[in-house]
């Protein structure tokens, strides 16, 4: 590490601490030439991980972009502060569990809306109208009528444990079909 004050390379750890409950160190160094003291932050980084949209334009995966966009679907919804940014965290956790260097945009999409709809049912709404592009009221009568059928008498606003692991099956079955086509 080069001290910023004389440019030297070598330098000494005087103090290193765990930050972000161990996701990077700080470090306290001081240059053996100068007697300088300067501060380091070491961060793991992960493996980079490219979004294939529709087009086939490849991008890297923003996590900031996918929890805005879950943000917006839950403002003004009765959900706990900070669950947008928790389902992302979660989503690209799972994205990242899957080992692939690249992944599609529908997966992401379809992991955001089984993240929503499983939150609130009025946000996994707002969040597939602007998704999935109704073309028309039919479409999204037809989405709200799922959600109605789907509905669980016992807990009101929620869907019922099977939809959800048959969404997940779905999307199994789509990450396989990804796998097939060389899509990494």
């Amino acid at each position: 590490m080069r001290c910023p004050s004389c440019g030297d390379r070598g330098s000494r750890v005087v103090d290193s601490r765990d930050l972000d409950e161990g996701a990077s160190i700080r470090r306290r160094r001081e240059c053996p030439a100068c007697s300088g003291r300067f501060t380091t932050y070491e961060r793991v980084e992960s493996a980079r991980l490219a979004v294939v949209k529709r087009d086939g334009v490849r991008e890297e995966f923003d996590r900031q972009k996918l929890a805005g966009g879950l943000a917006k679907a839950l403002t003004r919804r009765p959900v706990p502060a900070g669950a947008a940014e928790q389902a992302a965290d979660a989503i690209e956790a799972e994205l990242r569990s899957l080992g692939l260097a690249e992944v599609s945009s529908s997966v992401v999409g379809e992991m955001a809306m089984e993240r929503l709809r499983a939150l609130d049912q009025i946000a996994y709404i707002r969040f597939a109208s602007v998704y999935q592009s109704f073309d028309d009221l039919e479409q999204l009568k037809r989405e709200v009528d799922d959600l109605y059928a789907a509905r669980s008498d016992a807990a009101p606003g929620q869907t019922s444990l099977d939809l959800v692991e048959s969404r997940r099956d779905g999307r199994a079955a789509l990450l396989a079909t990804a796998r097939g086509r060389g899509e990494r």
